[in-house]
Protein backbone atom coordinates (compact mmCIF):
# COMPACT_ATOMS: atom_id res chain seq x y z
CA UNK A 1 0.00 0.00 0.00
CA UNK A 2 2.85 2.22 0.96
CA UNK A 3 4.67 1.38 -2.14
CA UNK A 4 1.75 2.04 -4.54
CA UNK A 5 1.37 5.79 -2.90
CA UNK A 6 5.06 6.59 -3.19
CA UNK A 7 4.83 5.13 -6.70
CA UNK A 8 2.04 7.07 -7.24
CA UNK A 9 3.84 10.52 -6.31
CA UNK A 10 6.93 9.75 -8.25
CA UNK A 11 5.20 8.89 -11.76
CA UNK A 12 3.68 10.67 -14.72
CA UNK A 13 0.29 9.80 -12.78
CA UNK A 14 1.43 12.46 -9.44
CA UNK A 15 -1.11 14.85 -8.88
CA UNK A 16 -0.11 18.30 -10.26
CA UNK A 17 1.66 21.19 -7.98
CA UNK A 18 1.14 25.10 -8.89
CA UNK A 19 3.68 27.18 -7.38
CA UNK A 20 2.93 30.96 -6.90
CA UNK A 21 4.14 33.93 -5.90
CA UNK A 22 3.99 35.19 -2.18
CA UNK A 23 4.15 38.61 -3.89
CA UNK A 24 0.74 40.82 -4.24
CA UNK A 25 -0.59 42.08 -8.19
CA UNK A 26 -0.55 45.93 -6.89
CA UNK A 27 3.71 45.69 -6.04
CA UNK A 28 4.16 44.00 -9.25
CA UNK A 29 2.67 46.53 -11.00
CA UNK A 30 4.95 49.03 -8.84
CA UNK A 31 7.65 47.34 -10.03
CA UNK A 32 6.64 47.19 -13.40
CA UNK A 33 6.25 50.80 -13.41
CA UNK A 34 9.97 51.82 -11.63
CA UNK A 35 11.34 49.39 -14.39
CA UNK A 36 9.86 51.13 -17.33
CA UNK A 37 10.23 54.58 -15.97
CA UNK A 38 14.13 53.89 -15.22
CA UNK A 39 14.17 52.52 -18.81
CA UNK A 40 12.54 55.96 -19.82
CA UNK A 41 15.17 58.12 -18.23
CA UNK A 42 17.96 55.98 -19.54
CA UNK A 43 16.82 56.62 -22.89
CA UNK A 44 16.14 60.57 -22.46
CA UNK A 45 19.72 60.71 -20.62
CA UNK A 46 20.85 58.89 -23.71
CA UNK A 47 18.60 60.84 -26.24
CA UNK A 48 20.05 64.58 -24.65
CA UNK A 49 23.52 63.27 -24.23
CA UNK A 50 23.67 62.53 -28.09
CA UNK A 51 22.53 65.92 -28.93
CA UNK A 52 25.37 67.26 -26.99
CA UNK A 53 27.95 65.41 -28.60
CA UNK A 54 26.08 66.50 -31.77
CA UNK A 55 26.39 69.79 -31.28
CA UNK A 56 22.87 70.26 -32.33
CA UNK A 57 21.72 72.45 -29.48
CA UNK A 58 24.08 75.27 -29.76
CA UNK A 59 23.58 75.12 -33.03
CA UNK A 60 19.88 75.62 -32.28
CA UNK A 61 20.26 78.72 -29.54
CA UNK A 62 22.57 79.80 -32.41
CA UNK A 63 20.26 79.53 -35.02
CA UNK A 64 17.09 81.48 -32.76
CA UNK A 65 19.06 84.01 -31.60
CA UNK A 66 19.74 85.01 -35.19
CA UNK A 67 16.39 84.52 -36.47
CA UNK A 68 15.39 86.70 -33.66
CA UNK A 69 18.05 89.31 -34.83
CA UNK A 70 16.55 89.11 -38.36
CA UNK A 71 13.04 89.13 -37.12
CA UNK A 72 13.59 92.70 -35.34
CA UNK A 73 15.86 94.20 -38.31
CA UNK A 74 13.26 93.62 -40.60
CA UNK A 75 10.39 94.86 -37.94
CA UNK A 76 12.49 98.06 -37.78
CA UNK A 77 13.03 97.88 -41.83
CA UNK A 78 9.32 98.34 -41.99
CA UNK A 79 8.54 100.51 -40.09
CA UNK A 80 10.62 103.04 -41.21
CA UNK A 81 9.50 102.01 -44.59
CA UNK A 82 6.06 102.67 -43.43
CA UNK A 83 6.70 105.94 -41.52
CA UNK A 84 8.63 107.16 -45.21
CA UNK A 85 4.98 106.07 -46.62
CA UNK A 86 3.42 107.65 -44.47
CA UNK A 87 5.03 111.14 -44.85
CA UNK A 88 5.17 110.98 -48.90
CA UNK A 89 1.31 110.28 -48.18
CA UNK A 90 1.02 113.58 -46.18
CA UNK A 91 3.32 115.83 -48.69
CA UNK A 92 0.93 114.06 -51.63
CA UNK A 93 -2.06 115.20 -49.89
CA UNK A 94 -0.71 118.43 -48.89
CA UNK A 95 0.42 119.15 -52.59
CA UNK A 96 -2.76 117.94 -53.88
CA UNK A 97 -4.43 120.95 -51.26
CA UNK A 98 -1.85 123.29 -51.95
CA UNK A 99 -2.96 122.86 -56.21
CA UNK A 100 -6.56 123.38 -55.38
CA UNK A 101 -5.96 126.62 -53.58
CA UNK A 102 -4.05 127.76 -56.24
CA UNK A 103 -6.53 126.97 -58.66
CA UNK A 104 -8.96 128.38 -56.76
CA UNK A 105 -6.86 131.67 -56.24
CA UNK A 106 -6.10 131.46 -60.17
CA UNK A 107 -9.54 131.42 -61.23
CA UNK A 108 -10.38 134.59 -58.63
CA UNK A 109 -7.56 136.75 -59.79
CA UNK A 110 -9.02 136.18 -63.04
CA UNK A 111 -12.05 136.72 -62.25
CA UNK A 112 -10.94 139.95 -60.11
CA UNK A 113 -9.17 140.96 -63.65
CA UNK A 114 -12.16 140.60 -65.10
CA UNK A 115 -13.85 142.80 -62.94
CA UNK A 116 -11.08 145.53 -63.11
CA UNK A 117 -11.78 145.35 -66.79
CA UNK A 118 -15.08 145.76 -66.98
CA UNK A 119 -15.03 148.31 -64.23
CA UNK A 120 -12.39 150.28 -66.46
CA UNK A 121 -14.57 150.11 -69.70
CA UNK A 122 -17.39 151.31 -67.20
CA UNK A 123 -15.42 154.82 -66.05
CA UNK A 124 -14.05 155.27 -69.54
CA UNK A 125 -17.63 155.86 -70.74
CA UNK A 126 -18.10 158.08 -67.48
CA UNK A 127 -15.46 160.75 -68.42
CA UNK A 128 -18.30 164.11 -69.67
CA UNK A 129 -17.43 165.73 -72.81
CA UNK A 130 -16.89 169.36 -72.49
CA UNK A 131 -19.29 172.18 -71.42
CA UNK A 132 -21.50 169.55 -70.20
CA UNK A 133 -24.06 171.05 -68.01
CA UNK A 134 -26.72 169.79 -65.37
CA UNK A 135 -27.12 165.84 -64.62
CA UNK A 136 -25.22 163.47 -67.07
CA UNK A 137 -25.83 159.51 -67.05
CA UNK A 138 -23.04 157.76 -67.86
CA UNK A 139 -22.11 154.19 -68.21
CA UNK A 140 -25.79 152.78 -68.21
CA UNK A 141 -25.49 148.81 -68.40
CA UNK A 142 -28.28 146.00 -67.83
CA UNK A 143 -27.91 142.16 -67.72
CA UNK A 144 -30.62 139.40 -67.17
CA UNK A 145 -29.23 137.37 -64.12
CA UNK A 146 -29.54 132.97 -63.89
CA UNK A 147 -32.90 133.83 -61.80
CA UNK A 148 -34.35 135.78 -64.71
CA UNK A 149 -34.06 138.81 -63.02
CA UNK A 150 -32.80 142.21 -64.30
CA UNK A 151 -29.53 143.94 -63.18
CA UNK A 152 -29.00 147.31 -63.80
CA UNK A 153 -26.41 149.79 -63.22
CA UNK A 154 -25.09 153.51 -63.97
CA UNK A 155 -23.10 156.75 -62.62
CA UNK A 156 -24.92 159.90 -62.02
CA UNK A 157 -22.55 162.88 -62.37
CA UNK A 158 -22.59 166.92 -61.89
CA UNK A 159 -19.64 167.86 -64.31
CA UNK A 160 -19.63 171.19 -62.94
CA UNK A 161 -17.49 172.34 -60.12
CA UNK A 162 -18.28 173.46 -56.49
CA UNK A 163 -22.22 172.13 -56.39
CA UNK A 164 -24.82 171.61 -54.38
CA UNK A 165 -25.66 168.37 -53.83
CA UNK A 166 -29.17 166.43 -55.78
CA UNK A 167 -31.82 164.73 -53.88
CA UNK A 168 -34.09 162.95 -56.76
CA UNK A 169 -35.55 160.23 -58.10
CA UNK A 170 -34.52 157.53 -60.67
CA UNK A 171 -37.21 156.06 -62.72
CA UNK A 172 -36.69 152.70 -64.67
CA UNK A 173 -38.99 151.29 -66.89
CA UNK A 174 -37.58 148.07 -69.50
CA UNK A 175 -39.68 147.35 -72.35
CA UNK A 176 -39.58 143.93 -74.98
CA UNK A 177 -41.75 141.07 -75.59
CA UNK A 178 -44.14 139.12 -73.36
CA UNK A 179 -45.60 135.83 -75.39
CA UNK A 180 -44.09 137.29 -78.42
CA UNK A 181 -46.50 140.66 -77.91
CA UNK A 182 -44.96 144.06 -77.20
CA UNK A 183 -44.12 144.53 -73.81
CA UNK A 184 -43.49 146.65 -71.18
CA UNK A 185 -43.13 147.09 -67.55
CA UNK A 186 -46.00 149.15 -66.27
CA UNK A 187 -47.68 150.50 -64.37
CA UNK A 188 -46.17 152.62 -62.55
CA UNK A 189 -42.61 152.55 -63.40
CA UNK A 190 -40.04 151.65 -61.16
CA UNK A 191 -38.54 154.51 -59.19
CA UNK A 192 -35.89 154.62 -56.49
CA UNK A 193 -34.26 158.06 -54.20
CA UNK A 194 -30.81 158.97 -55.11
CA UNK A 195 -29.01 161.64 -53.45
CA UNK A 196 -25.45 163.20 -54.42
CA UNK A 197 -22.85 165.55 -55.14
CA UNK A 198 -20.31 165.29 -57.67
CA UNK A 199 -20.91 161.75 -58.62
CA UNK A 200 -22.88 158.78 -57.45
CA UNK A 201 -22.72 154.84 -58.42
CA UNK A 202 -26.33 152.97 -58.50
CA UNK A 203 -27.20 150.23 -59.22
CA UNK A 204 -30.51 147.37 -58.60
CA UNK A 205 -32.39 144.74 -59.69
CA UNK A 206 -35.34 144.40 -61.31
CA UNK A 207 -38.17 141.92 -61.33
CA UNK A 208 -38.82 140.30 -64.74
CA UNK A 209 -42.20 137.92 -65.98
CA UNK A 210 -40.38 134.53 -66.85
CA UNK A 211 -41.94 134.51 -70.80
CA UNK A 212 -40.69 138.19 -70.94
CA UNK A 213 -37.79 138.77 -73.05
CA UNK A 214 -35.95 141.98 -72.29
CA UNK A 215 -34.77 143.95 -75.18
CA UNK A 216 -34.24 147.66 -73.67
CA UNK A 217 -33.73 149.50 -70.34
CA UNK A 218 -34.74 153.35 -70.19
CA UNK A 219 -33.53 155.73 -66.98
CA UNK A 220 -35.39 158.48 -65.88
CA UNK A 221 -33.53 161.47 -63.26
CA UNK A 222 -36.20 163.48 -61.64
CA UNK A 223 -36.03 166.37 -59.65
CA UNK A 224 -39.89 166.11 -58.33
CA UNK A 225 -41.76 166.22 -61.46
CA UNK A 226 -38.60 167.85 -63.49
CA UNK A 227 -36.79 165.65 -65.98
CA UNK A 228 -33.19 166.30 -65.33
CA UNK A 229 -31.29 163.55 -67.33
CA UNK A 230 -32.67 160.47 -69.30
CA UNK A 231 -30.98 157.22 -71.25
CA UNK A 232 -31.61 154.33 -72.41
CA UNK A 233 -29.61 150.83 -73.71
CA UNK A 234 -30.35 148.43 -75.51
CA UNK A 235 -29.86 144.26 -74.16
Amino acid sequence: MRFRLLRRRLTISAPRMAVRSALPWPFRWVAVAVVLGFCAAIGLWAFEFGKGIAGLDSGTNEDLVRLRADLAKATGERDQAQAIANTAQTLLTTEKAAQKQVLAQKKQLENDIQVLRDDLGFFEKLIPSSGVEGIAIRGLQAEILEDRRLRWRMLLIQPQRNVAQFSGNLELSIAGTLNGKPWVLSPPPVQQGVKFTQFGRFQGVLEVPAQAVVMSISVKVLDGAVLKATQSAKL
